[in-house]
């Protein structure tokens, strides 16, 4: 089975930086390990030794990571602008691989746009939400029922859409990281339009 410490989580474990897990532990597959939650992009400074909550976060975030390799397999979240594509790619470093799946959907950009962005070594698929979560959209986009998971752990269900977004093979627009930040819009309120 294994652990975190194997994978190349570990670094962002070692930094602090996975936050709220709703999952984080080995996969069904015993070489694999994944993590939902969020992702600390930027800290906020500590004051008065009070640890506070990160300023910037990518949120809704999954992923999947394989013993002994120094490379994460396959990522998906939510960016409330794509600008901070940067700073997830500076964070990753080294772990982001050129045949990784990494899925970012974005608050900021058109309700019909989807971009491949080449950034960092990798290529990420960029992607709108639309009122929904990156889990429920992603969910659509590989063509996955909900049924099919319903009978699976939490481990499980992300194995399973793990196997599944590595057959995925779209193709979008690719632009550069500056064309997408030329085409961003506004970061629409997330909260908007919701019932109280």
């Amino acid at each position: 089975m294994t652990t975190l410490a194997e994978t190349a989580l570990a670094p962002l474990e070692a930094e602090g930086r996975l936050f709220n897990p709703v999952f984080k532990g080995p996969l069904p597959s015993p070489e694999l390990f994944g993590f939902r939650g969020e992702l600390a992009l930027k800290f906020t400074p500590n004051v008065a030794d009070e640890a506070r909550p990160p300023e910037v976060v990518a949120e809704q975030i999954m992923m999947v990571a394989e013993a002994g390799k120094p490379t994460i397999a396959f990522l998906c979240g939510y960016l409330l602008s794509f600008e901070y594509l940067k700073p997830l790619v500076e964070v990753l470093g080294d772990a982001i691989a050129e045949d990784g799946k990494y899925f970012l959907f974005c608050n900021n950009i058109d309700l019909t746009a989807r971009y491949q962005v080449a950034f960092g070594g990798a290529v990420f698929q960029i992607l709108p939400i639309d009122e929904a979560t990156a889990w429920n959209e992603l969910l659509e986009l590989l063509y996955l029922e909900k049924s099919e998971l319903k009978r699976l752990d939490t481990g499980g269900k992300l194995e399973a859409v793990y196997r599944k977004a590595l057959d995925w093979s779209d193709q979008y627009e690719r632009i550069s990281y500056e064309e997408g930040l030329q085409r961003m819009g506004p970061v629409r309120n997330p909260n908007e339009n919701r019932p109280v």
